[in-house]
C-alpha cells in the first residue's frame, strides 16, 4: 500500500495538497520503517528500480480492474501538461510586456527556452503513450513498464513543480517534522496562550502612563547599518517591509509585535497609533514607515518617539521586537555631529534589563569590531540576556563560519545563531523575486547551503527557522520570569491609583460618553426654558423695535433733515399746510413705499435668526460646554443648519403675506389712536437720546467752549481764522455734531407739538401727521410677519434643533468624544485616572490568568 505525503509546502497549502495526493506533485515513500530513505526534494531524480519495486510489491496485485484507474491517471497527465504549458506561455508573455528594454535579445532566449520545454513535454508524452500501450497488452513486460512509469512520473513531477517552485519551501524529513511540531506548538493550548497573553499584557502596560516600572521584556534588535539587521527581521516576518535607503532611513524605534494567526489567509499589518488597520500591501507599509522616519528633521536625525507596528500572519511566531537605528562609525557631512552619541543613548535606553538583546553581526567583519556586541557587552556584561546572530555566513568559508559560531572569545550564555538572510542576487528581469517568492527563495537557499555543508556546521545553531524557535522560547521564559515581580508592581500601582481616585473623585465613574451626554442634557434643558420665555410676544416686540428705528430713519430722511438750497417748503409749514398740497402727499407716499419695500421678509427672518444664535451662545456659556471650543462650534453649526433650512421659505412667505400693504392700507380709528400714543412715546425717546448725547458732548469738551464753537458755526463768521480762535479741526467736528443734535432736538419738540395738536387726532389728516401714519403701517407689517415667523421658523427650530444635535453628536467617533472630554482639565484628570485604574485592573486579571496557566503547566 502506498503512503503519499505533501512535504515542503507551507501550512496553508497542505489542505489543498491533500485533495490531490494521487497526483504527480506528491512525494512517494513507503509507510514501512524498513523501506529505503524517502526522497528529500523533487529536484532529485526518482530512481526507476524503486518505483518498479513499489509497483510490483504493493499491498495488492495488479489486476484487470486496475486498468481503469491507470487510464484515469494517464488522462490526468496530459491535462496537467496542457495546463502547465498554458500557464508558462501566459507568464512569459506577461514578463515580455514589462521588459521593453529587452525586446529583441530576450525574446530570442525565451523562444529557445519554450522550444526546450515543448521538446521535454513531447518526450514525456511519448513515454506516457508507451505506458498506455503496455497496459493494453495485458500487463506483459511488467518490469519494463514499471521502469517507464517511474521515469515518466519523476519527469512529470519535476516539470510541474518548477512553475510553483518559487512558493515552495524545501526541507528534509527531520526538518519537516520539526517544522510541523513548531507550527502546531504555538497553536497548542500552552505555548500560544502563554506567549500571546504575555505580549498582550505588555501592550496594555505600554498604555499605562506615568510609570516606568511596569514593563515586560522585549527582544531589542541592534547592529551596525551594514550588518543585515533589517534582513533578519524581514526573514522572521517573511515580507519586505522595512524602509531602505542610504541616508539614515531608520530614525525612530520600531516596536514590532508579531502575532501568529492561523485563521489569516495572508499577512496583515496595522499601525494602532495611526488608526491604520488591515493593510495587506507591504509596499504601503514600507512607505508609511519611510514617511514616519523621514518626518524627523535631518538636523535632529534621531527621535525617541517609537513607531508601533503589528503584523498578523499564519507564518510568524508570537514575538515582541524593537528595531533600533543602526550604529554608525562616523557622521556624514549633512548629519549632526552628535548623531553617533544620540544613537548610542537611544539604544542604551532599550538595552536595559529585562529586555533581551539580539546582537546582529556580519560574518565578514571581525567580531572584535562588532558595534552590536560592544553595546551588548556594556548593557549585559555577563552575556545572560544576549543572543548573537551572525549574518552573511555564505560570504566566508564554512570552516571560518563554524569558528565564529563556536568562538570562546566573546561567550554568550544563549549562544550564537548563524543565518543567511539573502539569496544570491539575480539581476535578470525575468527571475527577479519579490514578496513571498523572495522569502521562499531565501529560505530555500539558506536550507540548501546549510544542508550542503552539514558536516562543517555540526554542533552549531544555524537557520532562520531555528532562530524563530529560539526567540519564542527565550521571550516566553524571560516574560515568565518577569511576570511575578510585574504582578506585585501592578498591584501596588493599582492600590495607589484607586486611593487617588477615591480621594479626588469619590469613586464617581465618569466616561467621555457620559460626560458628553450630561453636557448635552443641560443644554437641551436650557433650550427648553428659552422656548418658554421667547415666543410670539417676544418676536413681535423684537420686530416692532427694529421697524420703529427704520421708521425714524425714513422720517429723518424725508422730513427732519435740514432742507437744502433747492427746498422750497420747510417742515415748519407742515402743520399749517393745505390737506390737498401735492408736495406733502408725495413725501408721505415715498416714505410709505420705502417702508413696505424694505424687504420685510428677509429683514425679519434674519433678525430672528441672529437673535436665536445670540441666545444659543448665551445658553452655551451657562453650561460646562463653555470650556470646549470645538463642541461650541458644533452646537452653533447645528443651530445654524436648522435655521438656514427654513430661512428662504420663511422669508418668501412673509413677503407674500405683506404684499397687499404695498398697494393700499386701511386704517381704523382705534389703530390711529394707538399709533398716535406710540408715536409720542417714540419721539420722546428719540428726544431723550439727543439730549443725552448733547450733554455727553458738552461734558467732554466743556460747555463754554462748545457754545463758542456752535456760535461760530451758526453765525457763519469766516473772517476769523480757525487757528486764531484756538479751535482745532477735531473741535470743529465736535461742534458740527453739537449743532446737529441741537437742531434735531428742536425739530422733534416741534413735531411733538404737532402730533399732540387737534389736527392729528383724525386719520384723515395723515399727510400732516406722517409719524402716526408710518407707525400704523409698521404695526400692520409686524403683526402679519410675526404670525409666519412663529410657525415656520421659531417652532420648527425648537422641534428640530435637539434632534439635529443628537444626530450630529452620534456621528462623532470614540476618539473625538474622548478628545472633547479632555479639553476640560478637571474632566481630563478624572477620565485619565479612571482609565488608568480600569487598565491596571485589566492587566492584573490577565496576569493572574497567565500565572494560573503557568502553575497548571508546571504541575502537569
Amino acid at each position: 500500500m502506498l503512503g503519499i505525503r505533501c512535504i515542503g509546502l507551507p501550512s496553508f497549502k497542505r489542505v489543498a495538497c491533500s485533495s490531490i495526493r494521487a497526483g504527480p506533485l506528491c512525494r512517494i515513500r513507503p509507510l514501512s520503517s524498513s523501506s529505503p530513505s524517502p526522497f528529500h526534494s523533487l529536484k532529485h531524480q526518482i530512481k526507476a528500480p524503486l518505483v518498479e519495486s513499489l509497483v510490483r510489491n504493493g499491498g495488492r496485485q495488479f489486476s484487470i480492474f486496475s486498468i481503469g484507474k491507470v487510464a484515469g491517471k494517464i488522462v490526468r497527465v496530459p491535462a496537467a501538461v496542457g495546463g502547465s504549458l498554458a500557464a508558462a506561455g501566459t507568464y512569459v508573455a506577461y514578463k515580455v510586456e514589462q521588459a521593453s528594454s529587452y525586446t529583441q535579445d530576450q525574446l530570442g532566449k525565451v523562444k529557445d527556452i519554450t522550444d526546450g520545454v515543448m521538446d521535454s513535454f513531447s518526450g514525456l508524452w511519448d513515454k506516457v503513450g508507451s505506458i498506455g500501450g503496455g497496459s493494453d497488452g495485458g500487463g506483459s513486460g511488467g518490469g519494463d513498464d514499471g521502469v517507464a512509469l517511474g521515469s515518466g512520473t519523476a519527469a512529470a513531477a519535476v516539470g510541474l513543480v518548477s512553475d510553483d517552485d518559487d512558493e515552495t519551501l524545501i526541507g528534509d524529513d527531520s526538518e519537516e517534522d520539526e517544522d510541523e511540531e513548531f507550527e502546531e506548538d504555538p497553536t497548542s493550548n500552552d505555548m500560544l496562550n502563554l506567549t500571546r497573553q504575555m505580549i498582550e499584557i505588555r501592550s496594555l502596560l505600554l498604555n499605562v502612563d506615568g510609570s516606568h516600572t511596569l514593563k515586560l521584556p522585549s527582544i531589542v534588535v541592534i547592529g551596525s547599518q551594514s550588518s543585515g539587521k533589517s534582513s533578519v527581521l524581514e526573514s522572521i516576518v517573511g515580507q519586505e517591509f522595512l524602509p531602505k535607503g542610504s541616508n539614515m532611513v531608520t530614525r525612530r524605534p520600531i516596536e514590532l509585535t508579531l502575532i501568529n494567526s492561523p485563521e489569516q489567509a495572508s499577512e496583515i499589518a496595522e499601525f494602532p497609533a495611526l488608526k491604520m488597520y488591515n493593510l495587506t500591501d507591504f509596499q504601503t507599509v514600507q512607505k508609511v514607515l519611510f514617511d514616519l522616519n523621514m518626518a524627523v528633521p535631518l538636523n535632529e536625525a534621531i527621535s525617541n518617539d517609537p513607531i508601533q507596528l503589528t503584523i498578523k500572519s499564519p507564518r510568524v511566531p508570537d514575538l515582541s521586537l524593537v528595531d533600533l537605528p543602526g550604529y554608525i562609525q562616523i557622521e556624514a557631512a549633512d548629519q549632526p555631529t552628535e548623531l553617533k552619541t544620540k544613537i548610542r543613548e537611544l539604544c542604551n535606553r532599550y538595552l536595559e534589563n529585562p529586555n533581551i538583546i539580539l546582537a546582529i553581526s556580519a560574518a565578514d567583519v571581525d567580531l572584535a569590531n562588532s558595534s552590536a556586541l560592544r553595546a551588548a557587552k556594556q548593557a549585559d556584561p555577563k552575556g545572560e540576556r544576549t543572543i548573537g546572530v551572525i549574518t552573511k555566513l555564505d560570504l566566508v568559508t564554512p570552516e571560518r563560519a563554524k569558528e565564529i559560531l563556536t568562538n570562546k572569545k566573546y561567550p554568550l550564555r544563549m549562544g550564537y545563531v548563524g543565518v543567511i538572510t539573502k539569496s544570491p542576487s539575480q539581476t535578470s528581469l525575468f527571475r527577479r523575486k519579490t514578496g513571498i517568492q523572495a522569502y521562499v527563495a531565501q529560505q530555500n537557499y539558506e536550507f540548501s547551503y546549510f544542508k550542503e555543508h552539514k558536516s562543517q556546521f555540526d554542533g552549531t545553531s544555524v537557520g532562520t527557522r531555528l532562530l524563530k524557535k529560539k526567540l519564542m522560547k527565550v521571550l516566553e521564559k524571560s516574560m515568565g520570569e518577569s511576570l511575578r515581580p510585574m504582578y506585585l508592581n501592578v498591584q501596588q500601582e493599582l492600590e495607589e491609583t484607586a486611593y487617588q481616585f477615591k480621594v479626588e473623585f469619590n469613586d464617581r465613574s465618569l466616561t467621555p460618553e457620559t460626560y458628553l451626554a450630561s453636557c448635552v442634557d443641560i443644554l437641551k434643558g436650557s433650550v427648553k426654558e428659552f422656548s418658554e420665555r421667547f415666543g410670539r410676544p417676544e418676536l413681535r416686540s423684537l420686530l416692532k423695535s427694529e421697524l420703529d428705528q427704520r421708521v425714524l430713519d425714513l422720517l429723518a430722511q424725508r422730513y427732519w433733515n435740514r432742507p437744502g438750497s433747492l427746498e422750497l417748503t420747510n417742515l415748519d409749514e407742515l402743520s399749517a399746510s393745505n390737506s390737498q398740497d401735492v408736495y406733502w402727499h408725495r413725501k408721505l407716499d415715498l416714505a410709505y413705499n420705502s417702508l413696505t419695500k424694505l424687504g420685510i421678509g428677509r429683514l425679519s427672518t434674519g433678525l430672528i435668526t441672529d437673535s436665536i444664535m445670540s441666545e444659543i451662545s448665551n445658553l452655551i456659556s451657562g453650561t460646562p460646554l463653555r470650556n470646549h471650543p470645538l463642541m461650541c462650534d458644533v452646537i452653533q453649526e447645528c443651530a445654524l443648519n436648522v435655521l438656514n433650512s427654513k430661512f428662504y421659505s420663511t422669508a418668501d412667505q412673509v413677503e407674500n403675506c405683506i404684499k397687499p400693504y404695498k398697494y393700499e392700507i386701511e386704517i381704523e380709528d382705534r389703530e390711529w389712536s394707538k399709533s398716535r400714543t406710540h408715536s409720542v412715546q417714540l419721539l420722546k425717546e428719540e428726544l431723550r437720546h439727543c439730549d443725552g448725547e448733547f450733554n455727553a458732548l458738552k461734558n467732554h469738551i466743556g460747555g463754554r467752549k462748545l457754545n463758542q464753537i456752535i456760535q461760530y458755526l451758526e453765525t457763519g463768521d469766516k473772517s476769523k481764522d480757525v487757528e486764531s480762535i484756538n479751535f482745532s479741526p477735531q473741535l470743529i467736528e465736535h461742534g458740527k455734531h453739537g449743532v446737529f443734535l441741537k437742531n434735531r432736538a428742536a425739530l422733534i419738540k416741534m413735531r411733538l407739538t404737532g402730533i399732540n395738536s387737534s389736527a392729528c387726532k383724525f386719520k384723515e389728516n395723515k399727510y400732516k401727521c406722517p409719524e402716526i401714519f408710518m407707525d400704523v403701517v409698521s404695526e400692520k407689517l409686524t403683526t402679519t410677519a410675526v404670525l409666519f415667523l412663529n410657525v415656520e421658523l421659531l417652532s420648527d427650530f425648537y422641534y428640530n434643533f435637539p434632534r439635529e444635535l443628537d444626530m450630529k453628536l452620534s456621528s462623532l467617533t470614540r476618539d473625538q468624544v474622548e478628545q472633547f472630554a479632555k479639553e476640560d482639565t478637571k474632566v481630563r484628570r478624572h477620565v485619565e485616572l479612571q482609565q488608568r485604574k480600569e487598565l491596571l485592573e485589566l492587566v492584573q486579571n490577565k496576569i493572574e490568568d497567565v500565572l494560573s496557566l503557568q502553575k497548571y503547566k508546571n504541575g502537569k
